[in-house]
């Protein structure tokens, strides 16, 4: 379990809008209960990602500061963010709402989203950039 003496930073707090549009129920409750058990909370809420292979350990705090999450552990992010919502009904609800400085606004349903990020993977490939490369 992480020592509070070495949860030192910026702590982001949500606004009332942002907390207004989420599925959370109760910020104060959520944050209590993460704070009281920063491991089983992150385990918890990692249950709902499809993992390749599930972590051996939760934290590993062995090397301070550098921290090690769900360690051993493989994930596709993509694949969370965005893949496994192509065959539900989210494929057509709002996956991402940019407001740039000026106002302005762009949305991207899950699926016209994988559509972008497709087409950007078909120029890397072209490009000669490869699954792997860095």
């Amino acid at each position: 379990m992480a020592d509070q003496a070495t949860l030192t930073g910026e702590v982001f707090y949500p606004s009332v809008d942002v907390l207004s549009q989420t599925l959370l129920q109760d910020w104060e409750v959520t944050a209590k209960l993460a704070e009281k058990d920063l491991e089983g909370f992150w385990a918890k809420e990692a249950e709902d990602l499809e993992w390749y292979r599930k972590w051996d350990q939760v934290l590993d705090e062995s090397q301070k500061p550098f921290y090690k999450w769900f360690v051993g552990a493989q994930v596709n992010i993509v694949h969370n963010c965005l893949d496994r919502h192509m065959k539900t009904w989210r494929k057509n609800k709002l996956a991402l709402i940019w407001v740039g400085e000026q106002g302005d606004v762009r949305t991207y349903s899950y699926y016209a989203l994988n559509r972008e990020v497709c087409q950007f993977a078909s120029v890397l490939r072209a490009m000669g950039i490869n699954k792997g490369d860095r």
